[in-house]
């Protein structure tokens, strides 16, 4: 078995599962759709490619939270025009991210040429990735590493990803586990509707997939403040 860890980290990320017309919202960690789509972007998959990307599916899904972001709501307007091209109507939309927050993503898979193949379409991918929308670029340095650990020992294992200032804030921290229900043993499992069935623009349809949830201690010790001058 081999697993790839992702770092997803920047300004602005935005993992909506739930969005409806002028509401487009974010959870708080990313979805495996997302990152499904991520992978499938590197690759070269159309959007219509329903089959391919399906069997990303497979792929054994973690995520950590290494620093937990802000959720902010941004200001957006989109009109619609007539045929004259005279302004028709003017939406206000309310367009959700997260701000600040770093996430480690672990991917996996039993047949380790798919994995290296996966590998070698995020190191050079055929289209444009980003963090959920097009405004938010994946970083260059997203690539970790790979290991042969499972997903789940890989995130025990991998030292905290968090910004200095997010460290010296945060002397105790626990960092929440979230993954393929298969993946933790005795853990109950939450719904989320994140399976992905077709990312093609006449009709996405997603499916519900299990997650659970634990937590790791990534620092533990006396809390002290904050200092400015320090975290730069």
């Amino acid at each position: 078995m081999k697993t790839i860890l992702l770092r997803l980290k920047g300004p602005m990320q935005s993992w909506g599962t739930s969005s409806r017309f002028e509401t487009r919202t974010s959870d708080y960690y990313p979805s495996k759709s997302a990152v499904i789509g991520i992978i499938a972007a590197s690759l070269g998959y159309r959007r219509d490619e329903d089959e391919k990307i399906q069997k990303l599916n497979d792929l054994d899904f973690a995520v950590r939270i290494d620093q937990e972001g802000i959720l902010q709501k941004d200001y957006h307007i989109a009109r619609s025009y007539k045929a004259n091209g005279n302004i028709d109507r003017t939406y206000v939309t309310k367009r959700y991210y997260m701000e600040d927050a770093v996430f480690v993503v672990a991917i996996s898979n039993e047949d380790d040429i798919w994995i290296d193949e996966i590998l070698n379409g995020l190191k050079y991918p055929y289209f444009q990735v980003f963090m959920g929308r097009r405004s938010c670029p994946i970083p260059a340095d997203f690539i970790i590493k790979t290991s042969d650990e499972d997903p789940i020992k890989a995130l025990e294992n991998l030292e905290w990803q968090a910004a200095a200032w997010y460290k010296n804030k945060h002397k105790n921290y626990r960092a929440d586990i979230y993954a393929d229900k298969d993946l933790i043993v005795d853990k109950e499992a939450c719904k989320r509707n994140d399976r992905v069935i077709s990312f093609s623009q006449k009709e996405r349809k997603f499916a519900p997939r299990f997650e659970v949830r634990k937590s790791i201690e990534m620092a533990s010790g006396e809390e002290k403040s904050l200092d400015f001058f320090e975290s730069i």
